[in-house]
């Protein structure tokens, strides 16, 4: 690993290269901060899909494109003097110390639980800080994501299951009341009811990953993969046998399928 002094020297050269960049590239002059927030989002979302793969190398190649976005905000807000990354980086600092005052102030926490209630309060107080307690989750986060953070965010204020066993009755209420509604015999018509119990179920679900410390987007997405490569064996191996999987019957793909499933064992 390298010394404190040469990743300081390692982030300078970053900050060399986008002033250099900024002042004689054409498209990197052009950039704005809408311009490049989409790229932003899509850069993140490569990070996130790195991480699900454990690919150590790609975590470190995306990282360096989030780090970019990061540099690139903070040069455009320097030519307006808006902020520069000295600000950028003081504000964040500021925050992580006034949010740990179990470490640099006389707060007292034993392990991760009383950090997250600890955070919490602390947030309420912070200046220019939340005013309730769900203010701070962004309404761009994913349906998923969202869900998990308001569930994170109001038991950490006491508002939660006594006992994570007692969810599992929750979550058989809400699969019950949303198979209800899809055998109704006027099902057809009523699909917003359907879709209010599928978010209830969902909703459901989710609370009880919280509950048991599993992440339901880093699950759904690690299944989205695996499902992704089964598939791809299936199209593969009739592409070896000079045909298309729209040829196969239902049965030929699930025994293809099954030896996806064995080879991944």
């Amino acid at each position: 690993m390298h010394t404190r002094q040469e990743q300081l020297a390692a982030f300078e050269r970053l900050l060399d290269i986008m002033d250099n960049l900024r002042e004689k590239c054409p498209w990197d002059r052009k950039q704005t901060f809408e311009s490049l927030r989409q790229n932003t989002i899509e850069e993140a979302n490569e990070l996130a899909t790195a991480i699900i793969r454990q690919d150590k190398n790609e975590i470190a190649k995306e990282l360096g494109d989030v780090l970019l976005h990061v540099v690139f905000y903070a040069k455009i807000g320097s030519e307006t003097n808006d902020f520069d990354i000295a600000d950028v980086c003081n504000r964040i600092s500021d925050k992580l110390i006034f949010r740990h005052p179990h470490v640099y102030g006389e707060e007292a926490a034993k392990n991760a639980e009383d950090v997250s209630k600890l955070w919490e309060q602390v947030k309420l107080k912070e200046k220019g800080g939340n005013k309730t307690v769900l203010e701070g989750i962004s309404d761009s986060l994913p349906s998923i994501v969202k869900a998990y953070r308001i569930q994170d965010k109001v038991a950490n204020v006491g508002f939660d299951w006594s006992n994570r066993e007692d969810v599992w009755e929750k979550v058989k209420e809400e699969i019950d009341e949303f198979e209800a509604e899809l055998r109704d015999a006027h099902s057809d018509e009523k699909k917003d009811s359907q879709e209010e119990e599928l978010g209830d179920l969902l909703f459901a679900l989710i609370n009880a990953a919280r509950l048991y410390k599993l992440k339901p987007d880093n699950a759904l997405e690690k299944t989205n993969q695996k499902f992704i490569r089964r598939f791809n064996y299936i199209e593969q191996q009739a592409a070896q046998q000079g045909r298309k999987v729209t040829d196969m019957t239902l049965d030929e793909m699930e025994a293809l399928w099954q030896e996806a499933k064995k080879q991944a064992e």
